[in-house]
């Protein structure tokens, strides 16, 4: 009677394995409902707007570089780099200028004692500030206005004085710098090349004697020639501006990447020139690029 037990308990525990590992075990219904919800998936490629976006940002860059151009060629083009640094000391304070460099005759020698004097016209009034040489022809004047100023460089020798004139543009301080230095040296013509020119009475011969190179200096006054290197690298970096805004705009328009067409717009802005013409431009194209929505697929 005990086997009898054991064997209906084990037929039982066998008939609920086979039951549960059974692949005729039936399966529960599954239900489903709709929300009513789509899905939608943003398209990729960039919307005719952005692409349009994009080409005005690669033509206002192309005017970037069209100006950085005309300021890395110093002697021509819109502005000039004696033009870019007057405009510059237009607003720069005053007695931020300071006035060096080396006076030396014809063969080359420093002229000692000789006078340097510059004068600039202020308020209708004329100013002027001057300096003798050391032994060695060197010259530092400090506290003068930045701007145009003639010098006049006055040697006597040999009961003449003879008076060597010249225009100079003098650099206002730059980017952080609370004083902008000019260095400039001067070569005083020879005795009889003084001796040629003409007396302001018509006699032959006077005491003062000039020669005035400031008539031919009127387009292209002397100045620092660091200066006129900090217009070419202004000139680099809106090249390079230029170069890289048209490479992310094309890019933006290959990847159809909003955020790399808002960059390019951006550094754009940066490759501002003489009319500030690629400043305007760019800021137009950043701001259109806010309005660029890419339109979404419904996925039913």
């Amino acid at each position: 009677m005990v086997m009898g037990a054991d064997s209906d308990s084990q037929a039982q525990e066998l008939d609920y394995i086979d039951e549960m590992t059974s692949k005729d075990n039936p399966k529960p219904n599954i239900m489903f409902a709709s929300s009513g919800a789509k899905l939608t998936i943003e398209q990729k490629n960039m919307p005719p707007i952005g692409i349009a976006t994009g080409i005005f940002v690669v033509i206002t860059a192309l005017l970037g570089l069209i100006n950085g151009l005309d300021y890395t060629s110093p002697q021509s083009g819109l502005v000039r780099p004696d033009e870019f640094v007057y405009s510059m000391s237009q607003n720069a304070p005053d007695d931020s200028a300071t006035f060096q460099g080396t006076v030396y005759d014809h063969e080359g020698n420093g002229l000692n004692n000789s006078t340097v004097y510059v004068s600039w016209l202020e308020g209708g009034i004329w100013n002027s500030s001057e300096f003798n040489t050391d032994s060695e022809g060197n010259f530092k004047i400090e506290k003068l206005d930045p701007g145009m100023v003639r010098v006049d460089i006055i040697v006597s020798r040999n009961g003449h004085r003879d008076v060597f004139s010249n225009r100079v543009l003098l650099s206002p301080p730059a980017l952080f710098e609370p004083i902008g230095f000019t260095t400039i040296d001067f070569e005083v013509p020879s005795e009889e090349d003084f001796a040629q020119q003409e007396c302001s009475n018509g006699a032959d011969d006077c005491e003062i004697r000039e020669i005035d190179k400031t008539p031919e200096q009127m387009d292209h006054p002397l100045m620092d020639p660091g200066a006129s290197t900090l217009y070419t690298t202004v000139g680099i970096a809106f090249i390079s501006l230029a170069l890289i805004s048209m490479g992310f705009a094309i890019w933006s328009m290959k990847s159809g990447s909003i955020a790399l067409l808002r960059t390019s717009a951006a550094l754009s802005f940066f490759t501002m020139g003489h009319y500030y013409s690629a400043c305007l431009f760019g800021l137009v194209a950043f701001i259109i690029t806010y309005s660029i929505k890419k339109p979404k697929i419904s996925m039913e």
